[in-house]
């Protein structure tokens, strides 16, 4: 496994230039991004961008989030400090995501469509002795992962239409979802919240940009 120590100063540099200037103060959301080394989750051709503030292209037309992106839906969740909770991502991408849950202490299932990128995130994983608890599948992430339902929360890191029916089934009651909501080009990233008495609320946090999610419950391959 690799240590991230020498990473410290890239990261600490994002921290404090991109993150905290613009709002993100949740405590473990701030830690896991001065530990995580963003380098490990980009493709070659990009590893000198790997701190910049721009989403960077993948494999297969995908894309590795602006690191505000990031911060700010991992911290409208509003994951326990002092319990291990549930996370199901939706589109894993480069595994970067599941990485900063990973080391807030939480277990994360995610559902990546595309199996080169399912390879390449479980390759990225691997070099962190922290992601031990990070289970990634392949298949259709706009239908959810049931098998291991229910989620304290979930993450959707690709725009839909609206929220898929699948992921508001498989959250706990008391667990929030954020997911970007929209059209192709432009979105609104959405947080719902499931009440213990079972009601949804639906906060809008702000406009972005996301590759659309493919699937039964978004948006048709091909269209």
């Amino acid at each position: 496994m690799i240590k991230v120590s020498s990473y410290f100063r890239n990261c600490g540099i994002m921290v404090e230039t991109q993150l905290l200037p613009r709002g993100i103060s949740d405590r473990k959301t701030l830690e896991a991004f001065r530990n995580v080394p963003r380098e490990f989750f980009v493709t070659d051709a990009y590893r000198d961008a790997a701190y910049e503030d721009r989403p960077l292209p993948l494999l297969c037309g995908q894309t590795i989030s602006q690191p505000y992106m990031v911060a700010i839906m991992t911290q409208v969740l509003k994951l326990p400090e002092d319990k291990k909770a549930l996370v199901l991502e939706i589109g894993t991408g480069s595994g970067y995501q599941a990485a900063i849950l990973a080391y807030m202490g939480h277990s994360v299932v995610s559902v990546e469509r595309l199996p080169e990128l399912v390879e390449f995130a479980r390759n990225n994983l691997e070099n962190l002795d922290f992601c031990g608890d990070v289970k990634i599948f392949q298949g259709d992430g706009s239908s959810g992962w049931p098998e291991c339902a229910p989620y304290d929360a979930i993450l959707v890191t690709a725009a839909a239409p609206d929220i898929p029916a699948p992921l508001i089934e498989q959250l706990k009651q008391g667990g929030r979802l954020t997911i970007p909501c929209g059209g192709k080009d432009m979105q609104t990233l959405k947080t719902l919240t499931k009440t213990d008495n079972g009601q949804l609320e639906i906060k809008e946090e702000l406009l972005c940009r996301f590759v659309p999610l493919i699937g039964k419950h978004a948006f048709p391959e091909g269209d």
